[in-house]
């Protein structure tokens, strides 16, 4: 509720101030302000300060499948193991999200499809992506290699942070490039869950 209240001062109060109150139009202050709050909430696709994405990005060279080696753990992936990313091409130029992992406390696999979508430009590593209808989260590439075999992906905040590979393991050198860098940042790279591929 804190959060609403937030976003209620932050964009709805400056509104009222550049339109004079009127007492015959109630609803049309309620729903304006329903109506801020509602994209903030579903446009939250920003990047941590200080982090930039990749630029250039070769959109079709990070198309494919990634294994999971770490990630700030968060409860849709709570409990998994052997979590892959899949990235596909659509017809209609956005990205297919073909999530997958193993959760080993129910010992059954779980599978998320969604879509991703360039924020800016295409040449630019900063997507917003979509697992529930018209609610995208941002996914940022902060680091990648030149031959598109490692990638260090950082969420909206310092909550969400993923280390990619390829393969299922990752060189020492590489791992201690990415932790550096997340921890320029501000990420507690203690607090990182290592996938298990296996």
């Amino acid at each position: 509720m804190n959060s609403l209240n937030k976003l209620y001062d932050k964009n709805f109060v400056p509104c009222l101030k550049n339109l004079k109150m009127n007492k015959r139009y109630p609803i049309l202050f309620l729903a304006l302000g329903v109506g801020v709050i509602a994209i903030n909430l579903i446009s939250c696709v920003s990047i941590p300060k200080g982090a930039t994405a990749v630029k250039p990005f070769k959109k079709d060279k990070y198309l494919g499948k990634w294994y999971e080696i770490a990630r700030m753990d968060f409860k849709f992936e709570k409990d998994l193991n052997n979590v892959t990313a899949t990235y596909s091409l659509k017809n209609d130029g956005s990205i297919k999200v073909d999530n997958r992992g193993y959760n080993y406390v129910k010992k059954e696999w779980k599978q998320s499809i969604g879509k991703a979508k360039f924020v800016n430009e295409s040449n630019e590593g900063r997507l917003k992506v979509s697992f529930f209808g018209p609610f995208y989260a941002g996914y940022n590439v902060i680091e990648i290699d030149t031959d598109y075999q490692y990638a260090l992906i950082a969420g909206n905040t310092l909550k969400y942070l993923w280390i990619l590979s390829r393969n299922k393991s990752i060189p020492e050198n590489i791992k201690q490039q990415y932790l550096k860098k997340a921890e320029s940042l501000g990420y507690d790279t203690a607090a990182l869950v290592w996938t298990k591929q296996d």
